[in-house]
């Protein structure tokens, strides 16, 4: 109930108007059903405006601590992202992933939309960077389509350290939904997961038209530099390829008609 009134009255109208965000293939997400919409991460807006766009209700897996802060803004963050229906998880630990998916499972088994950034966090400077194979695994466990999505411009309103974001126009772009169900019942060949992942990546790529850095965007946080050691010489990789690794691919069914 709260959700519906934050997208129809409270939140969703004032958002539309300070942003007017132009939409993008919004007729690619489907009307019913599960799906997963995978999309770039740019800002703390970005929880947000994408919801505020479509028009069914998506659910976010969104870091514990946004749900653990002290102190009465503590609190009332915490109520906020659990009335929106957002879902915390923790992301330390070994068991971080799994937790994770499992939650995701549930959300997709209620026939719902669940809202996934597959580079893991924020991007630290407004590039593209490499994504997690959970996002993979899902779309696999639950054989649902994965539709792509790129934010363009949330970076500029409001990069990290920014409280206030900037009032300037953003796009929101949606992709042709993603069918892997060619590799159903493969969600644990690693191979596999990292193609569809690859793959998704991809399309987010073709969406955004941002800079792409073949390395984890939580690794180059913690390392401290800028992702600006890629493998094309000129302060960023090359994009992933599209459909993926194809020799690791090819070896993995190669292995797999072997089996049968």
């Amino acid at each position: 109930m709260f959700y519906l009134l934050l997208k129809h009255v409270l939140l969703g109208p004032l958002l539309r108007l300070l942003f007017r965000p132009r939409t993008e293939g919004l007729e690619h997400v489907p009307e019913t059903g599960a799906a997963i919409v995978a999309g770039n991460h740019l800002s703390f807006s970005d929880h947000f405006l994408m919801p505020a766009v479509l028009r069914r209700r998506i659910t976010f897996l969104a870091k514990q601590e946004y749900f653990t802060g002290p102190g009465l803004k503590g609190r009332l963050t915490a109520a906020f992202f659990r009335s929106a229906g957002q879902i915390p998880v923790d992301r330390s630990g070994k068991e971080a992933g799994q937790a994770a998916i499992r939650e995701g499972l549930r959300v997709l088994a209620r026939g719902e939309l669940l809202g996934i950034y597959p580079e893991g966090t924020r991007s630290p400077d407004g590039r593209l960077y490499k994504g997690k194979v959970g996002v993979a695994v899902m779309a696999l466990k639950a054989g649902v389509p994965v539709v792509p999505c790129a934010m363009v411009g949330t970076f500029e309103i409001q990069p990290p350290g920014k409280v206030v974001p900037r009032i300037r126009r953003v796009t929101i772009r949606f992709g042709e939904p993603l069918d892997f169900s060619r590799f159903a019942g493969m969600e644990n060949e690693k191979a596999v997961v990292r193609a569809v992942t690859d793959e998704i990546m991809y399309r987010v790529l073709a969406l955004s038209g941002q800079e792409y850095v073949d390395e984890y965007a939580a690794t180059v946080k913690a390392s401290g530099t800028d992702g600006a050691n890629g493998t094309d010489g000129a302060g960023g990789a090359a994009p992933p390829e599209a459909p993926g690794r194809a020799r690791g691919l090819r070896g993995v069914l190669a292995r797999r008609r072997h089996r049968d």
